[in-house]
């Protein structure tokens, strides 16, 4: 069984300057840089034009640590400085759903456990101590 973690920070509209800021800073790489607007529209949620241009996810490489980025979604609550989720990436999607189920003890799910299409199965999850995780299969 294999999984790993790494930090997921979230910004409001500011995650492609926090992610060129921090790639400077920590000297790391941008690895990837995905907006919401790259991926397939869905009629019965139009997204604006603000939304488009927002990062959905992006992927900086420190050293062998991942930094994972990502703007809220409009009308998502934001506060500045309490911005940090875990990102979860267990290999099995029964794993994925174990973990799920655990956290959801207590907890209240934000996105119920899904395919994507960038995951096999996702889904987003606040436990019953407020950290929010973000668990995820890689493909």
């Amino acid at each position: 069984m294999s999984i790993s973690l790494n930090p997921y920070l979230f910004f409001d509209g500011t995650t492609r300057e926090a992610v060129h800021f921090y790639e400077k800073v920590l000297g790391g790489k941008v690895m990837s840089i995905m907006t919401y607007g790259d991926m397939p529209g869905d009629p019965n949620f139009p997204l604006t034009d603000d939304m488009k241009n927002r990062v959905m996810h992006a992927h900086l490489k420190v050293g062998d640590a991942d930094l994972m980025f990502s703007d809220t979604y409009e009308g998502m609550p934001y506060q500045q400085g309490n911005n940090i989720q875990i990102a979860i990436h267990p290999k099995e999607e029964e794993r994925a759903r174990e973990i799920f189920a655990a956290l959801e003890e207590g907890g209240q799910v934000i996105i119920p456990l899904h395919k994507t299409d960038f995951s096999p199965l996702y889904g987003m999850i606040k436990d019953k101590l407020g950290v929010i995780f973000n668990v995820n299969v890689p493909e």
